[in-house]
């Protein structure tokens, strides 16, 4: 076959492609709806939650009525007393094109609000064993902000009777990502270790976890927090408004990265020969879609190869939900080896000024949301 020719067909079946290409994201995008859009005369029992019908900023969250849930045959039904914010629910309402290629083109898919739950059991479906209506749970839930919230059994776990609600809900996702990474650093007692990014929900539950490990605890910090950090247990602080800890002389074991806001050298230049920098998260609910997008590829790809040519490791991890870790978490608190910081609580109705609040990434410790009945 000619050049020529096979260049013509080559030219027509790209313009082919992308015209299919063209056709398929124009129907994808105004077929992407959800329940917001559909209209009805009237809910059979209607619930109070916190949705976004819409992307942008926290001002498209409201309170509304939606149809109470009913748990699937491996289901738990709760009644919610408690729930709490993390990064992720300031993160999933932006308006973002990652987000909308995997979460929905035109508008979100799914409405809900909420990954944290703290509640009294309502009902179960018929695989359910471990549970029965009238426990006490705390765990892993989405659309937790709402009156009720069903979810799978192996996301909940009993809640220790002598703590609140307000604890309990404040500890699942932030709880697990800061146990986790702090059992990815292999924390050894007597091992000097840095937290970059200690006064949010999950900085604060890590500097307390290494602390209960037996290491050596920096704290970084802002000059307002230097005595909360102190409070929980940091044996050291640093005030990043005043010091950077990259230029200290100060050589750490493990650095537990929740900002990564320093380069993978100058990280390096502090670590010991033999030491490892957990890379925990974005840097909070204050980072902008094109930062999320450059530390997630940094985390995974830069971070990987200096691994293999280096003493010095840079571990890079997915939060897991695991039944163990939330009743490790909820034993510690029990214990008094673990308090959950929570800086402010909020009615369901006053949620959406709540993850204004968020938004702006300046909140110490946990948001909570309290929901129904008096929280104990």
């Amino acid at each position: 076959m000619k050049p020529k020719r096979i260049l013509k067909w080559s030219t027509r079946a790209l313009l082919f492609a992308l015209i299919l290409a063209f056709l398929w994201g124009f129907i994808a995008y105004w077929r992407s709806t959800n329940e917001c859009d559909h209209k009805t005369a009237a809910l059979n029992i209607p619930m109070r939650a916190i949705r976004y019908c819409e992307y942008g900023s926290p001002d498209v969250v409201k309170l509304d009525y939606v149809e109470k849930p009913v748990p699937t045959d491996n289901q738990v039904l709760i009644k919610v007393r408690a729930a709490s914010l993390n990064a992720l629910d300031a993160y999933m309402i932006r308006d973002a094109w990652l987000k909308r290629l995997i979460f929905g083109l035109r508008k979100p898919r799914d409405t809900r609000l909420g990954r944290d739950v703290a509640g009294v059991v309502e009902a179960v479906g018929k695989n359910v064993t471990q549970f029965k209506p009238g426990d006490e749970v705390f765990g892993v839930c989405r659309g937790a902000l709402a009156e009720y919230a069903c979810t799978l059994e192996r996301a909940l776990v009993m809640k220790p009777a002598n703590v609140p609600f307000e604890q309990a809900a404040s500890l699942p996702l932030a709880g697990l990502t800061a146990l986790q990474g702090i059992r990815e650093g292999k924390i050894q007692p007597g091992q000097k270790v840095l937290i970059n990014g200690a006064t949010g929900g999950l900085g604060t539950f890590a500097v307390q976890i290494a602390k209960y490990l037996g290491a050596e605890v920096t704290a970084v910090c802002s000059t307002r927090n230097l005595d909360l950090v102190r409070s929980i247990g940091a044996d050291h602080v640093i005030d990043y408004t005043k010091e950077d800890f990259i230029k200290s002389d100060q050589r750490y074991d493990a650095i537990f990265d929740n900002v990564c806001n320093h380069s993978f050298s100058e990280r390096r230049r502090v670590l010991n020969p033999k030491g490892i920098c957990v890379l925990a998260g974005m840097g909070g609910a204050g980072v902008k879609e094109g930062q999320a997008v450059g530390r997630i590829a940094g985390n995974l790809f830069i971070a990987r190869g200096l691994s293999s040519f280096t003493d010095q490791k840079f571990a890079q991890y997915m939060t897991k939900l695991s039944k163990p870790d939330l009743i490790l978490l909820g034993d510690l608190i029990q214990a008094g080896k673990l308090r959950p910081v929570i800086e402010r609580t909020y009615t369901l109705n006053d949620a959406p000024e709540a993850l204004r609040y968020l938004n702006e990434g300046h909140a110490r410790g946990k948001l909570v949301i309290t929901v129904g009945e008096e929280s104990r």
